[in-house]
């Protein structure tokens, strides 16, 4: 089974979320951007992945399409294992991080898609899980920058049925706002996404101390910093996560070595895929470390996330969920959650095929 063409797919869909826009990257946000990659095998099998993309859309299809594709072409689609080694090993001259692995991770997402539809098993099962259909979900909010905005979706998160919910802040007033609207029987988590020195991290975490945070992420630049994480985890008492920002099974060696986090976060879209992502998942377990996918995703990346999930059946897996309202979805109402829980796709693949007619609208 060769892989006969690998096709990228970039889907802008226009989102709300009851504040004002922001972003990274010098632009703000206005859609909720997905960079789907499409690989056809000379069987007639299709896989659909995801590569991370957000303000990068551009480069990362630049990536695929000239450097991943061309190396891919009339490969074994079965595979997997070699291509992951010889892709990261063929491109490490552009960078281990970053861009290159932004596209791996798309390929290797569709290749697994199409391995579990060869075998006409949904991804979990072939990876040995069964018993769980229903996964818990958290709500993971958008940045406001506003105690009163932050207390009134907090309200209608809970009103949902979410028991767990994520911020993107890094003021007390907001943090604060927020416990006051969940009330106790809340789990918060807190978001900062890199903003503080090592000793800004510690004087903040001090003061955000006392609203019983689940865990906060991701609070020191540079994010591989991970002694500093480590030191600041040991030192206030606060559960630390992070990840989502690394980049292969490596980092997360080095992070776990270090003793830096209570909750690892690996984004199948930026990490290398679901190879990665399985190396990662074996670390973790090793460490005596809860493995805690980073997931704000509507495209492919969000299904593979919600099937290695079911495939490990770990205890205290959360999936998480942007807070957002989309002008339309890949998959319908399949993946929004149901009382504070997502239903995992049942289909072969991935579960579910992403739909024609909103990739022919919001598609380029």
């Amino acid at each position: 089974m060769k892989i006969a063409s690998v096709e990228t797919i970039s889907v802008k869909i226009p989102f709300s979320f009851g504040g004002a826009p922001t972003g990274y990257g010098g632009r703000n946000w206005t859609t909720n951007n997905i960079l789907l990659v499409k690989v056809q095998t000379d069987t007639g099998l299709t896989g659909w992945g995801e590569a991370f993309c957000y303000g990068c859309t551009d480069a990362v299809r630049a990536a695929l399409q000239s450097m991943v594709a061309p190396i891919v072409i009339g490969r074994d689609a079965r595979d997997i294992a070699r291509l992951s080694y010889e892709l990261q090993q063929s491109l490490h001259l552009f960078g281990r991080y970053g861009i290159t692995i932004f596209a791996l991770s798309g390929l290797d997402i569709a290749l697994w898609d199409i391995a579990a539809k060869a075998a006409n098993l949904p991804l979990h099962r072939l990876l040995g899980g069964a018993g769980q259909t229903s996964l818990p979900a958290y709500a993971s909010l958008l940045k406001y920058r506003d105690p009163e905005r932050v207390a009134a979706r907090t309200r209608q998160a809970v009103e949902q049925g979410y028991t767990y919910i994520k911020l993107h802040e890094t003021e007390e007033a907001e943090v604060r706002a927020a416990r006051e609207a969940a009330g106790n029987g809340i789990a918060i988590m807190v978001d900062t996404n890199c903003p503080w020195t090592p000793e800004q991290a510690r004087l903040m975490t001090l003061k955000l101390r006392p609203y019983d945070l689940h865990w906060l992420e991701e609070p020191i630049f540079p994010p591989e910093d991970f002694q500093a994480i480590a030191r600041l985890r040991e030192g206030t008492g606060v559960a630390m996560a992070a990840g989502e920002n690394n980049c292969t099974a490596f980092q997360f060696r080095d992070m776990l070595a270090a003793n830096a986090v209570d909750y690892a976060q690996p984004s199948v879209t930026k990490v290398g895929g679901v190879s990665e992502f399985l190396k990662v998942a074996t670390l973790a377990d090793t460490a005596g470390v809860t493995l805690m996918p980073h997931s704000p995703y509507f495209g492919p990346g969000f299904l593979a996330t919600l099937q290695l999930t079911a495939a490990r059946g770990q205890p205290g897996a959360l999936v998480e969920r942007y807070h957002m309202d989309l002008e339309a979805s890949l998959y319908g109402e399949a993946i929004d959650p149901v009382n504070g829980a997502f239903t995992v796709p049942a289909g072969p693949g991935l579960g579910r095929e992403p739909d024609p007619d909103v990739i022919k609208t919001y598609g380029s």
